[in-house]
């Protein structure tokens, strides 16, 4: 007698995140596309520079802080003035 073919159930739904799509820790207004995040405060993390590229905004992936472009910004250049970009540590 034959077998008739076998079905594999269908996968699950995935199950609704543990918590709720939840606003950023903190949100920061700069006036620069590119910047800096060391998690502010003597627990911070290792500072990291981050790039918005494209877009209005990045986040922070050791402390998720948001950084936002403000509205108000100007394009900032790091040839017009490279000392902004360099502080204690860097390079």
């Amino acid at each position: 007698m034959a077998r008739p073919p076998r079905h594999d159930p269908e996968p699950a739904p995935a199950r609704p995140a543990l918590a709720p799509d939840l606003p950023p820790a903190e949100v920061v207004r700069v006036r620069s596309k590119r910047v800096a995040c060391d998690g502010g405060g003597p627990l911070g993390h290792p500072r990291v520079w981050l790039e918005m590229g494209e877009a209005d905004f990045v986040e922070c992936g050791y402390c998720d802080r948001r950084f936002v472009l403000a509205a108000d910004a100007e394009r900032e250049d790091e040839r017009l003035d490279p000392g902004a970009y360099e502080g204690p540590g860097s390079h």
